[in-house]
């Protein structure tokens, strides 16, 4: 009977195969949200990409489950992309080229049990320089992370608070990598077996010993999804009926009101009477609002995403604008190169304009909030800092009103959880047209979403968190482990090969010659 190993594979057909593999974990995020799907979603790529007939066509297979996952992720892209959204797959699936080859050498042909123990660090430190590289944001940001599966897992927030959403993709990545091993190695049984046990005991440890937020008073913050306003004069309409339904919270004793991004479609400098009309609201409320004004700057060139705080006399000066850009989406990466993306899909047709620097606001009575627009949410650094620096209360104001019949706004609202969880600090995620989200600080869900089809003003009671996480004191301790595994892994791999080569078969003697000079054959 044949093996995988032995069993005979078009090019092709292996190819479309390592496609479909990788595109597996898609089923562990939201819309799915199978999240127990994560723990072995990857043993059908490790398999084939082990069953290589060689380190190249194990790097292919890498790069083909790469373009897999990362089509899968994005899916929802292509109605706006179009073609490109391939093209993007194609480049970042390269990211996992390396680690598609380091499966095949670490779990190749018939590993011993020492290597095959390797494995399970090695290769979750494999997976963690690809998430990490393609977590710059010019090529798309840290969006569907393997640990972000686990948002909605207790003992896996527990653990994001420790190392962050890195920890969690490090550890998902090894028990999958220890099913294969007892899948496929059955000499290696034993070290799979130990290492998840050892996961396990360090899942339980966390539970048992990290640290948990300690929570004292509650504020009130009122969070309004207007819903879906399109058609001529949609930012007038939009701002009338925001307008409305924040009125429905006056008397509700709020500490602040958020609405979602490019709430308000014009400069408030150039717009006075939006302005005034904003700062009667927090007079009838009682309450600041957190607006997002998506608009030319009167005095300034370009268009800016900001977060602008108002109180009762109108604008208080705070301004956060957005640092963080969706490429593609709010500008074109190399426009002088790529800028081609415009003729074939909805690519931004002029490029945003970024903020310098994250900012710490206070509302009404000395709350201290830390507010990113949309995309930052993605971005574990950015919470992290807003909580180092003070924050306690995160905000994120978002809008994915252009993919609103898509898994992208629930895998978007998920987002927060894993940040409130990281940093100790309780997370509202504000949206347009949902989906609308509030955590605490352990990632924990308060009250129920808003969903897609929401048109609503509603009011959370949020416990407010003291301490640090071990997560925001130490930061991606997990991810510099990883770089340090692997060099060290390449260390001992160029050692050993030195040894092999000094001590290998020495070349054989030269035949003895005759009198003649011509060799001497055998029996005479």
């Amino acid at each position: 009977m044949k093996t995988l190993d032995h069993w005979p594979v078009s090019p092709w057909r292996r190819s479309a195969v390592a496609v479909l593999a990788g595109a597996l974990p898609v089923l562990a995020f939201p819309g799915p949200a199978l999240w127990w799907w994560a723990w072995f979603a990857l043993v059908p790529w490790i398999l084939l990409a082990r069953s290589a007939p060689s380190g190249k066509r194990a790097a292919y297979d890498g790069w083909c489950g790469g373009f897999g996952f990362v089509l899968a992720m994005h899916h929802w892209l292509l109605p706006n992309l179009h073609v490109f959204t391939f093209v993007i797959a194609a480049l970042l699936g390269a990211l996992w080229v390396p680690w598609g080859w380091l499966v095949r050498r670490m779990l190749g042909g018939a590993p011993s049990a020492g290597r095959a123990a390797a494995a399970l660090v090695v290769l979750p430190s494999g997976w963690l320089l690809a998430e990490l590289v393609r977590s710059w944001q010019g090529l798309g940001g840290p969006w569907g992370m393997l640990g972000a599966s686990q948002w909605q897992v207790a003992p896996a927030l527990r653990l994001a608070s420790v190392g962050g959403v890195w920890l969690l993709s490090f550890l998902v990545v090894a028990v999958n990598v220890a099913v294969a091993v007892l899948v496929a190695v059955r000499r290696a049984r034993v070290p799979a077996l130990a290492g998840l046990l050892a996961t396990a005991a360090a899942t339980s440890a966390a539970w048992v010993w990290s640290p948990r937020p300690d929570t004292d008073e509650r504020v009130a913050i009122g969070v309004v999804q207007p819903g879906i306003v399109a058609g001529a004069g949609s930012a007038d309409r939009r701002f009338d009926r925001e307008e409305r339904l924040t009125r429905r919270l006056a008397d509700r004793d709020l500490d602040l009101i958020v609405w979602g991004e490019s709430s308000v479609g014009f400069d408030l400098d150039d717009r006075p009477d939006l302005a005034r009309r904003l700062a009667a609201l927090s007079r009838e409320t009682g309450a600041d609002l957190l607006v997002n004004v998506d608009a030319r700057r009167s005095g300034r060139p370009g268009i800016y995403k900001s977060s602008v705080l108002v109180g009762p006399e109108g604008p208080t000066g705070d301004r956060y604008d957005k640092m963080r850009l969706v490429p593609f989406g709010e500008y074109v990466p190399f426009r002088s190169l790529l800028g081609w993306a415009t003729s074939v899909g909805k690519a931004a047709g002029e490029d945003r304009r970024r903020g310098s620097e994250q900012v710490v606001m206070e509302a009404g009575d000395g709350l201290r909030i830390g507010p990113m627009v949309c995309f930052e949410s993605a971005f574990p650094d950015m919470s992290r800092r807003l909580a180092a620096d003070g924050a306690e209360v995160l905000l994120a104001q978002s809008s994915t009103s252009t993919f609103q019949h898509t898994w992208a706004p629930e895998q978007h609202a998920s987002l927060a959880a894993l940040r409130a969880a990281e940093t100790g600090r309780p997370m509202v995620h504000a949206t347009l047209t949902g989906v609308s989200a509030v955590y605490d600080a352990n990632g924990a869900r308060i009250g129920s979403w808003l969903g897609t089809g929401a048109s609503e003003a509603r009011v959370y009671e949020i416990p407010l968190a003291h301490g640090t996480t071990p997560y925001v004191r130490y930061g991606d301790w997990a991810v510099h482990a990883a770089l340090l595994t692997l060099a060290a892994w390449a260390a001992a791999e160029g050692v050993r090969t030195g040894r092999l080569r000094r001590s290998g078969p020495a070349r054989p003697e030269p035949p003895a010659r005759t009198a003649h000079g011509s060799p001497a054959r055998p029996g005479r």
